[in-house]
């Protein structure tokens, strides 16, 4: 089922650990992996927190994305972040990443003539669906594993097009405040009930590789409900 609609406003990657990437002319998703050159790309976690946690994990994070309307709303209150500024590799315009439900497909570049199409979603993701069957999972990380899994069942496979399945949210930490004093009450809030409400982007795994450059425009297609929310992963 398909969605709003926005488009990419840069890309970013980083072949050593950093806070920050830097922007790139583009980057090429590997289906199941992430980001080809990116530190964070891998089938098991690459996030240096929770390799030391537990290295057998899934990775669920391989690719980080950011609204640009999330910097465009701290810059008056004295943030200056740029794009890639908080580590992501894609930074959006126009989609309310936050508000999308886990399971979420994103696809990338225009929408594709009838020709060969991108393959069996769940034979791509084997080895991030096998290391998810073999870790012990926390109940957000099973639900969100239980969501890329029937978002890949869902795909047809006829769409060529770089896709990415929204695992969760990003956790925000203290880095960030290093990165920008004060910045982490602006992405890490709490709501009426007191519990957290985090701002700084989310957590993709990569359903179908290829180029994503500046400009692209990003289809968004919702899973069908009920749907759940998006939570820390």
């Amino acid at each position: 089922m398909s969605a709003e609609s926005g488009s990419v406003a840069a890309v970013s990657r980083n072949d050593v650990y950093s806070f920050t990437k830097p922007n790139r002319d583009e980057i090429v998703l590997v289906a199941g992996i992430g980001v080809e050159g990116d530190v964070h790309a891998g089938v098991h976690v690459r996030h240096r927190s929770r390799v030391k946690a537990d290295p057998t994990q899934p990775n669920l994070r391989q690719v980080h994305l950011i609204q640009a309307e999330l910097f465009a709303e701290v810059a008056p209150k004295g943030y200056d972040v740029p794009s890639g500024g908080l580590g992501e590799n894609v930074t959006t315009h126009g989609l309310d990443l936050l508000g999308l439900p886990r399971g979420t497909i994103l696809r990338f570049g225009a929408e594709p003539a009838e020709g060969p199409g991108g393959g069996d979603g769940v034979a791509v993701l084997g080895a991030v669906f096998a290391a998810a069957d073999a870790a012990t999972l926390d109940e957000p990380t099973a639900r969100a594993a239980a969501a890329v899994k029937e978002a890949a069942r869902r795909d047809g496979g006829g769409d060529p097009r770089p896709a990415v399945i929204l695992a969760g949210l990003r956790n925000p930490c203290a880095q960030i405040n290093g990165f920008r004093a004060g910045l982490l009450k602006e992405v890490l809030r709490k709501d009426g009930r007191g519990n957290p409400v985090r701002r700084a982007g989310v957590m993709g795994v990569v359903l179908r590789g290829g180029v994503i450059r500046p400009g692209d425009p990003v289809a968004v297609e919702l899973p069908p409900g009920p749907r759940g929310p998006l939570e820390r992963v």
